[in-house]
């Protein structure tokens, strides 16, 4: 089979097919690092974790880019309240951040991307939407004119009367100074007195939250690459704008092949919030449940999928990671080199049968519900009782796809609190 994604934009699950001759481009739309972070992120994240590592592991090179939202409305507000810089509240919480992602073994972005260190970038781009006639200023304020785009909405495919509520739940302010359309968004806004603020020919101010995505994405990937990812909370309005501002600014499109969304986790059907106390914080699941079981709870689920967090779920996770270590173990006792297990002319043929589902399953839209069985039914043809080669292929198989595919550590005594500082690799830029 070939890898089949849906994206988002054409409702369609269709073949992934590179653009280029270069390395696969992925963006991930990351933390806003103002408070405490919870499973939901990573669930978010572990999904493009997944697709990362299935990319790689087909043999595809991949650049991989996640942003840091360094500066918008909510870091600032946060800022203002606890009466700390910005900038040290955001990178105490990184630290956090990194740690508990590097816990539950997630591979770190080629370039981790500060906002705040590509300001010039999103002027450049903010200057030709309004040299295009994209984008107006107006007192001192720069916004894009959704007027200008009559394919806006075709991302989300939401209606006209559906989006400016969704907007204005989600950052959008319809009566700021100056708008010619309620939906038309900010690129650049002037600073409040204890704001940061940048020269700019607009003004000083600040950049709007959508611009800092499409700056930073172009920046790394160029104008056109593949894969865009995010929660689907930000389908409407960032992705929409992204997409408005990045193909009206370079004259290319599509600006993104391919675009991707995980889905929410809840708690008892109700959107996690620190004003409910329903948070379900990755730092204090780690206190009981190794990186693993945790892992293999949230990618137990497909990445589009609504979960709602069950505790007896993420228990059941835990035993099941236990079965497929131990499935390892045995093999590696056996046979303490790992075996070829490239060609699947030479497994035994109940081996080939699962990896080959296994591997149907990630190529359909990474369905993972249908992957983890085949996994699972390997670990359990590790006893000893049965043949030995067939115990050390299957155990060798699990580690195979279970690590390189799913990112499963599976080591051999797993540590409840498996916290780590900056992971190695990740280029904060």
């Amino acid at each position: 089979m070939t890898l089949r994604l849906l994206d988002s934009r054409t409702e369609q699950k269709v073949p992934f097919e590179p653009i280029g001759g270069g390395p696969v481009g992925l963006y991930v739309c990351g933390v806003t690092p103002y408070d405490t972070g919870h499973l939901g992120h990573a669930f978010t994240n572990l999904s493009f974790d997944v697709l990362h590592r299935y990319l790689e592991y087909l043999g595809y090179q991949v650049t991989y880019v996640q942003n840091l939202t360094d500066v918008d409305d909510d870091i600032l507000r946060k800022a203002r309240e606890l009466g700390e810089d910005y900038l040290e509240l955001g990178n105490r919480h990184l630290t956090t951040f990194l740690a508990e992602m590097a816990a539950l073994n997630w591979l770190p972005p080629e370039h981790l991307t500060r906002a705040t260190k590509h300001i010039p970038q999103m002027q450049e781009l903010i200057r030709q939407l309004v040299a295009s006639g994209n984008a107006y200023v107006a007192d001192r304020h720069v916004y894009y004119s959704i007027a200008s785009r009559p394919q806006f909405g075709e991302l989300s495919h939401l209606p006209r009367e559906a989006m400016l509520p969704i907007a204005n739940e989600r950052g959008n302010v319809p009566d700021m100074p100056g708008k010619r359309d309620p939906l038309d968004f900010v690129l650049w806004q002037p600073s409040a007195p204890d704001e940061p603020s940048w020269e700019s020919p607009w003004g000083p101010g600040r950049p709007g939250w959508h611009v800092e995505c499409s700056a930073m994405s172009m920046a790394y990937l160029g104008p056109q690459f593949e894969i865009h990812g995010g929660g689907q909370d930000l389908m409407f309005p960032h992705h929409e704008a992204e997409i408005a501002q990045s193909e009206a600014a370079t004259g290319r499109r599509p600006f993104v092949a391919y675009w991707l969304h995980a889905g929410m986790l809840t708690v008892r059907g109700e959107k996690m919030s620190k004003s409910l106390g329903n948070l379900v914080l990755v730092r204090e699941l780690l206190g009981t449940y190794s990186g693993d079981a945790i892992r293999l709870y949230l990618v137990s689920h497909h990445y589009r999928d609504e979960i709602d967090f069950d505790e007896a779920d993420l228990e059941a996770s835990s035993r099941q990671a236990a079965l497929l270590r131990r499935a390892c173990r045995v093999a590696e006792e056996l046979e303490p080199l790992a075996p070829s297990l490239a060609d699947p002319a030479a497994l035994d043929p109940t081996i080939a049968g699962h990896r080959a589902r296994f591997l149907a399953a990630m190529d359909d839209d990474l369905y993972t519900p249908a992957a983890l069985p085949e996994l699972h039914a390997l670990a359990a043809l590790c006893t000893r009782e049965a043949p030995r080669d067939l115990v050390v292929q299957a155990g060798w198989m699990v580690r195979e796809l279970g690590a390189r595919v799913l990112g499963l550590r599976l080591a051999t005594v797993p540590g409840a609190m498996e916290m780590a500082e900056q992971p190695e690799g990740a280029i904060v830029a």
